[in-house]
């Protein structure tokens, strides 16, 4: 994606102005975030607001953007659509566009007109501009970008750390820190729930709330680290064998165990993870637990086409060096009709090195 220039922001909220602005922002605020192309003033406004903008309902798009041209007794519209189209629809089956001030606007409970059509116009604007974070109230919804961005690094990390989710543009890192802040300053139990369909980004995202908090609530010991390391490899981790390292290396044993490659995901969690993470008053971690349920036991003995069993089998049969071949009578894939249901392999991934990751883990 095209490197954006970043608006000057000289306040003191924790966003550096553009000299030194970290180039991971272009990841997390649009480039038109102060822009003076946005409708401020009323005569502006009222221009805008005359021509009439509405959504109509589209059986391919969703929804189409449209001008109203003529308004009939009945109810009927004569609309003329951003595709060239013009077509008469009611009035009760479109919805009202929010002026330009709103575009990629970072929290959807600000719009003016709180519609299906303008939340989903608002997530594709955004997502199209590389940003895959975007609030609406208390929730933080995350389109799954399905390739790796920088902006999980330690950096960005102490870009966010201690600071308001208003200070900073909406991230996964933000959600984690709000908690974080308000069971110190309550001293209440406080719940991060990561939900949605299948390759939502929901494994990824518990992972970097983990990440956060192993960082910033690390004890004193465990916080030999640079700034700028990234922290999104376990093995990377330079506090190997400390809780905090231990609660980041479960994941790649979880996932060995529990995931699986599906129709719309290649790494499928095929059960439900509980995590709780306990801290001391001064905020440090002393103690975690992480309790699975729902474990998807049929996929042992049957998945459909294109999918495939629970990954560790797969990286048994690819890492086993010759002593465990021996040991353990493996053999090829070939030998095992519960393993040759659906593709064997996944694009991209190399089963004997995770194999050696999952290892290492454990």
């Amino acid at each position: 994606m095209e490197k954006t220039t970043i608006p000057t922001n000289n306040t003191s909220d924790g966003v550096m102005d553009n000299g030194d602005e970290p180039a991971e922002m272009k990841y997390l605020r649009s480039a038109d975030h102060n822009s003076k192309d946005n409708i401020t003033d009323a005569r502006t406004a009222n221009e805008w607001a005359a021509k009439k903008y509405i959504w109509v309902p589209d059986e391919h798009e969703g929804f189409i953007r449209g001008q109203v041209q003529q308004e009939q007794t009945n109810g009927q519209l004569l609309v003329d659509l951003e595709n060239g189209k013009r077509i008469t629809t009611h009035k009760d089956d479109t919805q009202r566009v929010n002026p330009p001030k709103f575009s990629k606007i970072e929290d959807m409970s600000e719009l003016t007109c709180l519609n299906d059509a303008s939340v989903l116009f608002n997530l594709k604007e955004r997502y199209y501009s590389g940003l895959i974070y975007t609030y609406s109230g208390s929730f933080c919804i995350v389109v799954n970008p399905y390739k790796r961005l920088s902006i999980y690094s330690e950096n960005v990390i102490e870009m966010y750390k201690g600071k308001r989710r208003e200070q900073m543009p909406p991230h996964i890192f933000s959600i984690a820190g709000d908690a974080y802040r308000l069971m110190l300053q309550n001293r209440e139990n406080q719940s991060i729930l990561c939900t949605g369909e299948s390759g939502a980004g929901k494994t990824e995202n518990t992972k970097k709330v983990i990440q956060y908090l192993a960082y910033v609530a690390a004890a004193p010991k465990s916080s030999q680290r640079q700034p700028g390391n990234a922290v999104n490899q376990y093995e990377s981790l330079n506090f190997q064998g400390e809780l905090e390292a231990q609660l980041l290396q479960a994941n790649p044993i979880l996932q060995a165990f529990g995931n699986a490659k599906t129709v719309k995901n290649d790494n499928s969690s095929r059960l439900g993870k509980f995590i709780r993470i306990n801290f001391d008053t001064t905020g440090f971690i002393v103690s975690a637990s992480i309790e699975t349920y729902l474990l998807e036991k049929s996929r042992t003995t049957h998945q459909a086409k294109d999918e495939r069993t629970f990954h560790i089998f797969y990286q048994l049969l690819r890492g086993a060096n010759t002593k465990m071949i021996t040991d353990y009578l493996l053999e090829d894939f070939s030998r095992y009709r519960y393993l040759t249901h659906g593709n064997v392999t996944i694009p991209g991934v190399d089963d004997g090195e995770e194999f050696q990751n999952t290892v290492k883990a454990m």
